[in-house]
């Protein structure tokens, strides 16, 4: 499963929502032929949100939103089920695919997170790719910052201040493989007009990503504030380990409770420990999409 982002999509045409749509379904297909080639969860999980972070129509990578300073601030999350083993990066600038980044620290490196300077010298180390800024910015997201500060507002990039901006958000990951293990991963811009330094759920384990092989795979969007309050992956994986809940249970039960706790604003997609999957959010539509061993591709809002 992979996802896009969960928010508004009213003002987006039809041919606009083909262009994400088609999108996810060659991201999926590309995941799916990843792992009946013999790759692992994990693997499968950095392909995904590699390709999501390349393709600007998202809030990630090359799309990533900008700050109050009209600069680009990236955090990723990677976690691999069958180890527990885990990677974030928070606060980097010109990294091209944050997620590769994570992925060194999860399995190069002692250490869980790295932040700002620290994670780009991390990055120079392991030959991490990087880009200079013009391969961020655009006028697209420039206006969009704009519109952010003229409304005083500090917004999900697919939110806009008008409830239906220009892009989608967050992009995450969770895979299953031919092995039984999972993996997660999530990374983002952040939200549009966001404090310099300001960092969310997505490069936190437990909160913005998680998996275990003896529950599930978790990726989140949404209000990043509300997911860390409730450390809602690591909730939902708790609820399928201690409970014996199956994936679609589970990811109500999830939902209840952040609505309950925080009223959360956002999303998830999941895959439990038998391959089930589920997704549930609380904003009107979350950008999805699944596909089985050997099926084809399937995406909606």
């Amino acid at each position: 499963m992979i996802h896009g982002g969960a928010g508004s999509f009213r003002k987006f045409s039809p041919e606009e929502k083909n262009k994400f749509l088609s999108a996810i379904d060659r991201i999926l297909g590309d995941g799916r032929d990843c792992l009946a080639g013999g790759a692992s969860a994990i693997e499968a999980v950095a392909l995904c949100v590699g390709a999501l972070e390349d393709d600007v129509l998202f809030n990630a990578g090359r799309g990533s939103v900008l700050n109050e300073n009209k600069q680009v601030e990236m955090d990723a999350a990677i976690m691999n089920g069958a180890t527990l083993e885990a990677g974030a990066v928070a606060g980097v600038q010109g990294i091209k695919n944050p997620v590769s980044l994570a992925l060194m620290v999860s399995q190069k490196s002692e250490h869980v997170m790295f932040v700002g300077e620290g994670a780009m010298r991390l990055a120079e180390r392991y030959g991490v790719a990087q880009m200079p800024d013009e391969y961020f910015l655009s006028e697209a997201l420039l206006a969009q910052l704009e519109r952010a500060i003229e409304a005083g507002k500090m917004t999900l990039d697919h939110d806009g201040v008008d409830q239906g901006d220009d892009k989608l958000g967050t992009v995450g990951a969770v895979a299953w493989d031919c092995q039984g293990d999972l993996a997660a991963a999530t990374s983002t811009g952040g939200m549009v007009n966001k404090r310099q330094g300001r960092v969310g759920d997505s490069p936190l384990i437990g909160a913005g990503c998680y998996a275990d092989n003896e529950s599930c795979g978790v990726s989140t969007t949404g209000y990043g504030e509300d997911f860390i309050r409730t450390v809602l992956a690591k909730t939902i994986a708790d609820f399928i380990e201690m409970k014996g809940l199956d994936a679609s249970t589970a990811a109500q039960y999830g939902i209840d409770y952040l609505t309950r706790k925080v009223k959360g604003r956002g999303g998830f997609i999941m895959i439990d420990r038998t391959g089930a999957c589920a997704s549930q959010f609380t904003t009107p539509c979350l950008l999805r999409g699944w596909v089985e061993k050997g099926g084809q591709p399937m995406s909606c809002f």
